[in-house]
């Protein structure tokens, strides 16, 4: 397992076929309702598509407009700080204006992120400005199985306690927890039958 954001469990599990790659042909960062914006792919996705692509940022389908590098550095910065568990910083975009739904071109939201890297603070910041526990990444990975996976107790109790499904998903957090042997999160998410 690598500690740089790649989800590289989900390729573990047995029937399924891995998601095939997709060109990148405008900016991976998208906010619900809007078409990509810029972001990040990880190490093992860059090497996997071939040489670097470039491009001018645009917001392609919804106005044809370049986008200020800035944004671009903002939302950059934004998938940081839920990543890094810097609670009050991220709060403090959060409230200026940030979605708290931000999404970037994996479909990992900041709660998806922050459950991942078990920042059980962040993920309450985020839950407490209307983070959707129930949206997936485009894996079919929620917040509650990325939490499952990384076994951090306090975060999952967070997100059932605000409401996670433990059977939403593909794979959901209950067979997350059943695949990797994790008797202790199997009993957590018992609680929430």
């Amino acid at each position: 397992m690598r500690g740089n954001g790649c989800w590289l469990w989900s390729n573990a599990w047995p029937g399924r076929e891995r998601p095939r790659r997709r060109a990148v042909t405008e900016p991976p960062l998208r906010v619900p309702g809007q078409a990509g914006a810029g972001g990040a792919r990880c190490d093992a996705d860059r090497a996997a598509s071939g040489p670097a692509r470039r491009w001018s940022p645009t917001l392609g389908r919804v106005s044809g407009q370049p986008i200020d590098p800035g944004v671009i550095e903002l939302a950059g910065r934004v998938f940081d700080l839920a990543r890094g568990g810097h609670t009050e910083e991220l709060a403090a975009y959060l409230d200026a204006g940030v979605p708290v739904n931000l999404t970037n071109d994996k479909g990992d939201t900041l709660l998806v992120l922050a459950a991942y890297h078990g920042h059980s603070g962040t993920v309450a910041a985020l839950l407490d400005r209307g983070a959707d526990h129930g949206r997936a990444n485009d894996r079919g990975q929620t917040a509650l199985a990325a939490a499952v996976f990384k076994q951090s107790a306090e975060t999952v109790r967070l997100l059932l306690a605000a409401g996670a499904d433990p059977d939403a998903g593909g794979p959901s957090a209950r067979e997350t927890a059943a695949f990797f042997d994790l008797p202790a999160m199997t009993e957590l998410l018992g609680s929430r039958a």
